[in-house]
């Protein structure tokens, strides 16, 4: 780690310098957080956006101007190998995972890695091993499963695990969007096995599961699953570019388009989930419903300043549902940000989770979730795909 300029307050903090690999959605999520992260909080170490890797030269070169890197490049590798970066910040789709974290990792770079950890249970396995042994000489590894930064769903963990909903009953979980719904949508990168490894299941599944297991602080024991495809084929990407109006070249889509599964955890509760890319009028409603003996908790993304809960001990004259507005100080996160009803946005869940990986750097701390918690998630889903292969068959996920 480099050493900033002494300033004119207070002593200088340790530089922590950021490569990113990868710059467009989440990239561009990732770089305004580590930006913001140190303004917010007041951190231990100073990130500093040292470099950025894309295969565009033009359009990685225009992401670094845009969002403040200091360097661009057309090789990962270079990132890995400089100097000048201290932690790998992994934004590239699934298939690219693997080898990115393991050579940054035995490089002796910590590392950010966004969900699902990899593409298979194998390659996150590889991964594990490699952050294991990372571990061991003082670097850390997280993956990115940003809705735990929501302050409501961090305070949900909180109210449950102080024990306010009981014994868990049930856990639903419901993640929908429609950019799927036009048949016509060209065959990008997420409508491909070989660079997704699945599709709704994947991108959207994994989030939902993570939130299962996150706020019941239990594994899924095992699954009973239904998978889709609705639009077999689709316009190439180079096609829809065309800009006649003959017939368009179309490749197989080879992932999901839904996923519908039941699941059971450790403890004998219940869990549902249903995550899907085609459904018409929702853009990114991500639910989650929980049951207790005591009480129940409610969180819908769309209201993401909002927790809903019920406590089953009050009288029923006046027991129901109620309205918390999480932004007191003394909720999760809060105390770095606005006076009370002043609303956060998705962006700041990006903030949350840099202002927690480096706490963790610092401190020499095991971050959460860890790449071991990114391979439970990727042996569920491989159990989902499992089960909806053997027409819905009961199955269980390896411990």
């Amino acid at each position: 780690m480099k050493h900033s300029d002494r300033r004119e307050y207070g002593e200088p903090k340790p530089d922590l310098g950021i490569g990113m690999v990868g710059y467009a959605f989440m990239g561009v999520a990732h770089s305004q957080a580590w930006r913001t992260a140190g303004h917010a909080f007041p951190l231990p170490l100073r990130p500093r956006l040292a470099m950025i890797s894309g295969r565009d030269e033009a359009a990685v070169g225009a992401a670094a101007r845009q969002q403040g890197w200091a360097a661009a490049v057309t090789d990962w590798r270079a990132v890995v190998d400089s100097d000048d970066v201290d932690l790998v910040d992994i934004c590239t789709p699934g298939d690219s995972h693997a080898e990115i974290a393991i050579a940054a990792l035995e490089a002796g770079k910590h590392v950010l890695c966004e969900k699902p950890l990899a593409n298979s249970v194998p390659e996150a396995e590889a991964m594990v091993e490699a952050a294991r042994a990372a571990s061991r000489r003082g670097q850390v590894a997280m993956v990115g499963f940003n809705y735990r930064r929501v302050p409501a769903i961090a305070q949900a963990r909180r109210l449950i695990a102080g024990g306010r909903l009981g014994a868990l009953r049930h856990i639903r979980v419901t993640y929908l969007q429609d950019w799927l719904v036009d048949p016509e949508f060209p065959l990008t990168w997420r409508l491909s096995r070989e660079k997704a490894g699945s599709g709704a299941l994947g991108d959207l599944g994994a989030h939902a599961v993570d939130l299962a297991q996150y706020l019941s602080a239990e594994p899924l024991a095992g699954v009973s699953a239904l998978t889709e495809t609705f639009v077999s084929e689709r316009p190439l990407v180079a096609a829809t570019l065309t800009g006649d109006d003959g017939p368009r070249a179309r490749g197989p889509v080879t992932v999901d388009d839904a996923a519908l599964f039941t699941g059971r955890l450790a403890s004998g509760a219940l869990a549902s989930f249903e995550v899907s890319r085609v459904a018409a009028g929702r853009k990114n409603a991500l639910r989650v419903e929980i049951n207790g003996e005591l009480g129940s908790l409610a969180f819908d993304l769309e209201r993401l300043n909002e927790l809903s809960f019920h406590d089953h001990t009050e009288p029923a004259t006046t027991a129901g549902f109620r309205r918390v507005l999480v932004t007191e100080p003394e909720h999760p996160y809060m105390e770095a940000w606005w006076p009370p009803g002043h609303a956060l946005g998705y962006e700041h869940t990006f903030t949350h989770q840099a202002h927690d990986l480096v706490h963790a750097i610092a401190t020499g701390t095991d971050p959460a979730p860890s790449f071991t918690e990114g391979l439970q998630v990727q042996r569920v889903l491989a159990a989902v795909e499992e089960s909806a292969a053997k027409n819905a068959s009961y199955t269980p996920v390896p411990v």
